[in-house]
């Protein structure tokens, strides 16, 4: 399985910036590592390895779709068990003390100064780096970006099993999620979940409410189970396979959404 190298000082990474592609991939789940300072937060060594701490694959498969699709890629380089930059800064789960049955320790209680700090190693420098690319892209003329972001899922959650290989999560605004779901119905190989195993209403939406639904940018939520993903050859595939399928989506004029594309909810 791919997993980029990182070093202890680098808390988010942005490839291909300059990338003229329409696309942004974002990861924000790319990496199980745990800064200086934190040890393993309790856990056992074995279970920073789990999907507790990260997406395993995810980042493998963004990493082929950004060479493809000539797009910028933005990943969190800091594992969600130290906070997790995908939620809002209310959600109970921001920083989580217990990730499905798997209690964080070193997570419980924490006081408002270290919420503060971890909001500072890694939440805010996220959401900065995609803030400071777009306002570079606007900057040279680009078009308006698609938002894609590539997470993957456990094949079983507190003891049920999750029979889709890949789920497209989206809001209001299907403008992408709505062709990309019936190009993958079509390859017939692939069980798809529409808004599943998550939907936008269990509050795993924010990076692309906040940068796209926000706004009125085209986003769409990828994820692809992780079973699936476990080597590079598995993971150059379905980047593939996802590249082509978005490809084709922008070299037509995009579908019309339902409804207003800044509903930013499901």
């Amino acid at each position: 399985m791919s997993q980029a190298t990182v070093k202890s000082e680098d808390v988010v990474r942005v490839s291909n910036a300059d990338g003229a592609g329409p696309f942004i991939i974002l990861c924000d789940h790319a990496s199980n590592h745990i800064p200086e300072g934190y040890g393993t937060l309790g856990l056992k060594p074995i279970d920073l390895k789990r999907h507790i701490a990260w997406d395993p694959g995810a980042i493998g498969v963004s990493m082929v779709m950004s060479s493809l699709l000539d797009a910028p890629l933005v990943e969190s380089c800091v594992s969600r068990l130290i906070i997790d930059c995908n939620r809002p800064l209310d959600a109970p789960d921001l920083i989580p003390s217990l990730s499905e049955s798997t209690a964080i320790p070193a997570n419980a209680e924490l006081s408002e100064e270290e919420k503060q700090r971890r909001i500072g190693i890694s939440h805010r420098p996220y959401h900065s780096a995609i803030e400071d690319l777009a306002r570079a892209r606007a900057a040279k003329g680009l078009p308006d970006p698609i938002y894609v972001a590539v997470h993957s899922f456990t094949p079983v959650y507190r003891g049920i099993p999750r029979p889709w290989d890949i789920g497209i999560i989206h809001d209001a605004d299907d403008r992408i999620a709505a062709p990309l779901i019936a190009g993958l119905e079509a390859l017939t190989q692939f069980c798809v979940g529409v808004n599943e195993p998550y939907s936008p209403a269990d509050r795993v939406y924010y990076t692309l409410e906040r940068h796209a639904s926000a706004l009125g940018f085209p986003a769409v939520m990828i994820e692809i189970r992780n079973d699936l993903i476990t080597t590079a050859q598995k993971e150059m595939a379905w980047g593939e396979t996802l590249s082509r399928l978005l490809r084709e989506i922008v070299e037509r004029p995009l579908a019309q959404a339902a409804s207003s594309p800044k509903t930013g909810t499901a």
